[in-house]
This record gives C-alpha cells, structure tokens and sequence, in this order.
C-alpha cells in the first residue's frame, strides 16, 4: 500500500435467491447480480440463476452447507471471504437459498461486516414456506382454516422443547417445518403424542417450486401407513395443519414422475471447484 493512499472498501449485498426457480427471485436482486465483482452462494440456488443474472466476469464461489453429509463450508470461511473481498472494494454478492433472514446465518455475517465497517445491504426475497405453499395450492392463512403461520425447523430432536410440542399439538395455526427431511418421522410421532386434533393433514412438499416438486399429502393420522416406506428428497417442506385439505381442491401442479435431485451435492460442486483453483470463474 503507497503511504497515504486511500482504501476504498467494497459492499456486500446479503441477496436471496428464492426457493429454487429462478423466476421467483427479485429484480434488485438480478441487478446486483449483474454489477457483481464476487458471488458467495448457498447450494441450494438454482444452477439457472447463475448462468442467466450473474455479471460473466464475476467469481462465483460455492459455500454451501449439507450438514447431515458432513460436508460444509465453515461459516468462518464464509466470513472471511465476504471481508476479504469487500476490503479489495469489490461489490460482493452474498447468495442465499428462499429468504436471508429465516433459518440462515445472517446474524453471522452481519456482525462481521458491522464490525469491519463494511457497507452491505439486505435483499428479502420468497421463503421457502411461501414458495411450496402455492405451487402446492395450500393458502397457509384461508380464512375459517387458520389466522396465522408458524415457521419451525426440526433438524435435530433437540431444537424444539417438550412444553413447545404441547403448545402447537393444540393450535389451529398452520405449521410449517423447515430442513425436516430426515424428521419427518418425529415430527409426526410428537403432534400425536400431544393429542394433535384428527382434522389436521400434513403435507411433505419435496424440492419446491422447482420441476422436480412432488406433494405428498395425508391425514396426520395415517402419515406412517401411506408414508412409511417413502424417503423424502432434500430439501423437503413440512406443512401441517387443516389448510393441508385444500390442496385436493386447488393443486395447481402434477407430481413430476421423475425422483432426483434438483440441487447438486457438495460433493459435487467441490470436485468442478477444486478443478479450478476452488472457485468457478466465470470470465
């Protein structure tokens, strides 16, 4: 650095991506995409969003997270990278899956940049809940069903106490589980437990939004005869509650017949990295 030279320090925008089509995303989001110097994104962003928005000249780098593989960027990583090219006065792009600020670790990042004084800006954009709900055709607030949300995550058997189970097993609000692929199971084993009325449905929405959705519907009651045998594709969405009926009625999208993932796996997109010196430049 020359003796009383000026740093001018970069921005980093924290942007979402949607829930997996690349039509849901944001137009500010787009156009940030399209001045971005560096992409930091999430796995699950579709492979569509980065070959049509993101500036051919920009890096794109890969941080996800599949952390029941075993196989994640450190979120110390992740920070790191955002400083480090913010302070090289690159506009920098953080990428997330659905919405920034529900289940992700943005509160991580934000206290990083703040800290550094790095100037950054938050994008909003469709959650995954909001996504499945209508291109599974279940209004998660219809009147007479339901007059509010809930937005869970059951990831592990310990996030959600005891005493909580009792209170939602009771409700007339709609719930909604995120990264509940796997504990699905459980989820179901809990509600019961707590006496969950027998007007409630659950519905396992698997890869939203995206051409490979599939809905699978069912009485609370009877998830473990029709579901037993069935393991669910992640990312899946877990919505219970007796707004779940209505999809009969207003399923605006056929179950695709094909059963793959849409998202590719860490593994995956960590052997095209390492071909390249650990990022995807797109130059």
């Amino acid at each position: 650095m020359v003796p009383g030279e000026i740093i001018k320090l970069g921005k980093v925008i924290l942007a979402a991506a949607g829930p997996g089509d690349p039509g849901l995303i944001t137009v500010k989001a787009v156009r940030y995409l399209q001045q971005a110097d560096v992409v930091l994104t999430d796995r699950l962003v579709s492979t569509g969003i980065l070959k049509e928005y993101v500036n051919p000249l920009a890096e794109v780098i890969y941080v996800g997270k599949q952390c029941r593989r075993g196989i994640s960027t450190p979120q110390q990583k992740i920070n790191q990278l955002m400083l480090d090219y913010a302070l090289q006065g690159k506009l920098v792009v953080r990428l997330k899956g659905g919405d920034v600020s529900v289940f992700s670790n943005i509160l991580d990042e934000l206290q990083v940049l703040a800290q550094n004084n790095i100037a950054y800006e938050i994008i909003p954009g469709v959650t995954a809940a909001l996504g499945a709900a209508a291109c599974a055709g279940i209004p998660l607030t219809a009147r007479g069903y339901s007059t509010a949300v809930r937005l869970l995550t059951y990831y592990k058997s310990d996030v959600v106490p005891d005493q909580y189970w009792q209170e939602i097993a009771g409700t007339n609000d709609t719930l909604v589980f995120y990264m509940s692929a796997e504990t699905v199971e459980g989820i179901v084993s809990k509600l019961i437990r707590y006496g969950v009325g027998r007007d409630k449905h659950i519905a396992v929405i698997e890869q939203a939004t995206t051409p490979l959705q599939q809905v699978h519907t069912a009485n609370i009651y009877d998830y473990s005869e029709q579901f037993r045998n069935l393991s669910f594709i992640s990312p899946s969405l877990v919505i219970i509650g007796k707004v779940v009926a209505l999809h009969e009625q207003f399923a605006w999208l056929t179950n695709t017949p094909e059963r793959a993932q849409y998202f590719k796996s860490i593994a995956s997109l960590q052997n095209n990295t390492h071909n390249q010196q650990a990022h995807v430049s797109r130059a």
